[in-house]
C-alpha cells in the first residue's frame, strides 16, 4: 500500500523581453544552475533587478498556489503577474509558442507530465537544475533538467453530501441512475492534466491498462449516454452553485474545496476510488524564452525549497521531495496527517504509454461523447 506519504513515477516575433536585456539577462537566460550565476545570492539579486515573474494557469486555490505566490512576492519583493489562472496545460504550451520574444510570455510552466515531455521534445524549455536536484528521484525528472515533477495526488471523487444523499465511492458507482446530471470533470482530457488523469483512472477501473485507455473513454461515453456525465468544467464556483455536485478531480483539489466550502452550505466529501487508483505528478519547466530568466529560476528554487514543498503539502498535495523530507524530518507532520486516505498501490504509465493515451484521446474523445 502506498498510503499518503510516497509517490513515485515510472516514468508544457515581438518586442525584446524587458527582463532579459543586457549582459546579466543573457547570463541568466543560459544559467543551468544557481552556481552558473555565482550562487543563490547572485541569483536573488538578478531576479530582484528584473522585478517580475509572469505565470499562467495557476489558480490560487490549486495546491495552495495562492499562498505560494504571496510568499514568494513577500520574500523577494518580486511581483508575480498571474494570467489566465484557469487555463489548461495545452494553453500554456500555446502561449509559449505564440508569445516568443514578447514581455508577456510565460516565464515558467506548471504542466501535466505528458505536456511537459512533449514541450521538452519541441525544445521549448531551458535546462535548469535546482539546488535540491539530487533529492528529486531520477524517475521524476528529465536528465537534462528541462522539466521535473513537483507535486502530485490521486484521482478522487468529490461530492456535495447535502445535494447527493449517497455519495459515490467508486467509478462503478458513478453509473447509477441516481447520479443523473451530476457528474463532471475538471476540464477536457485532451487539454487538461486533471481530466486526463480521470480518464486514465476510469480505464484502470474498467479493466483497461496504461497501454489501453479506451475503456476509460468508453466509460465516459456510457456515462454521457445515460445522462450522468455533464459537459461542464467543474470549478469551485460550479460546485458552490450546485451545477457540478459530483466532481472527478485530484484529491488535493477536492480536499482543498472541502475547506473552502465550510460555512457555505456545501458538505464536500472526498473519496479516492478503490477500483481506479491512479496517481500523477505535475511538472515544472522554465521557458527557454522567459522574459524574466533570473526570476524564473529563483521561482524554481523557491518551489523546491523545504518552505515551498511544505506549502504544497499545506494544499493537500504530495510534493516530490516528500520522501526525502519525511526521512530528514523537514516535512510538516501536522499537514501530513491531513492528507486524504488512499487504499491500494498506484502504478504509473511509461512515456510511450502516455504518448499513446494522449493521441488516443485526441482522436476519440469528442466522438465518444457526441
Amino acid at each position: 500500500m502506498l498510503g499518503a506519504v510516497v509517490l513515485t513515477t515510472v516514468t508544457a516575433c515581438g518586442a525584446a523581453p524587458e527582463g532579459a536585456a543586457g549582459a546579466e539577462g543573457a547570463k541568466s537566460a543560459t544559467a543551468k544552475s544557481a552556481k552558473d550565476l555565482g550562487g543563490m545570492d547572485a541569483l536573488v539579486k538578478a531576479a530582484k533587478q528584473e522585478g517580475a515573474l509572469h505565470v499562467i494557469a495557476l489558480p490560487p486555490d490549486w495546491a495552495n498556489y495562492g499562498e505560494l505566490i504571496k510568499t514568494f512576492e513577500t520574500k523577494y519583493g518580486i511581483k508575480v503577474e498571474s494570467e489566465n489562472p484557469d487555463a489548461a496545460s495545452a494553453d500554456e504550451i500555446a502561449a509559449v509558442k505564440s508569445r516568443k520574444g514578447q514581455k508577456r510570455a510565460p516565464d515558467v510552466l506548471d504542466l501535466g507530465i505528458a505536456f511537459a515531455r512533449s514541450g521538452a521534445e519541441e525544445g521549448l524549455f531551458a535546462p535548469y537544475k535546482v539546488e535540491a536536484w539530487d533529492r528529486i528521484p531520477d524517475a521524476q525528472k528529465d536528465a537534462d533538467g528541462r522539466w521535473y515533477n513537483d507535486y502530485g495526488g490521486y484521482v478522487s471523487i468529490g461530492c456535495d453530501a447535502k445535494r447527493v444523499p449517497n455519495c459515490p465511492k467508486t467509478f462503478a458507482d458513478l453509473l447509477k441512475p441516481e447520479y443523473k446530471g451530476k457528474v463532471a470533470l475538471n476540464g477536457n482530457p485532451t487539454k487538461s492534466g486533471s481530466a486526463f488523469g480521470g480518464v486514465y483512472a476510469a480505464a484502470l477501473a474498467g479493466k483497461g491498462s496504461f497501454a489501453d485507455i479506451q475503456p476509460g473513454i468508453d466509460f465516459f461515453g456510457k456515462l454521457k449516454k445515460n445522462g450522468n456525465f455533464i459537459p461542464v468544467e467543474s470549478t469551485p464556483a460550479t460546485v458552490e452553485k450546485g451545477e457540478t455536485p459530483i466532481s472527478i478531480d485530484w484529491d488535493y483539489l477536492n480536499a482543498g474545496y472541502a475547506d473552502q466550502f465550510k460555512g457555505k452550505g456545501v458538505d464536500w466529501q472526498v473519496a479516492v476510488p478503490s477500483d481506479g487508483v491512479y496517481a500523477q505528478f505535475y511538472s515544472q519547466a522554465v521557458s527557454k524564452d522567459a522574459p524574466h530568466p533570473a526570476a524564473a529560476r529563483l521561482w524554481m528554487e523557491f518551489l523546491y525549497s523545504t518552505e515551498g514543498q511544505n506549502l504544497w503539502l499545506k494544499g493537500y498535495a504530495r510534493p516530490v521531495l516528500l520522501p526525502a523530507m519525511t526521512t530528514d524530518g523537514t516535512a510538516d507532520k501536522t499537514l501530513l496527517a491531513k492528507l486524504p486516505e488512499v487504499e491500494g498501490t498506484p502504478s504509473f504509465p511509461a512515456p510511450a504509454e502516455l504518448d499513446k493515451a494522449k493521441a488516443t484521446l485526441a482522436e476519440k474523445w469528442d466522438k465518444a461523447l457526441s
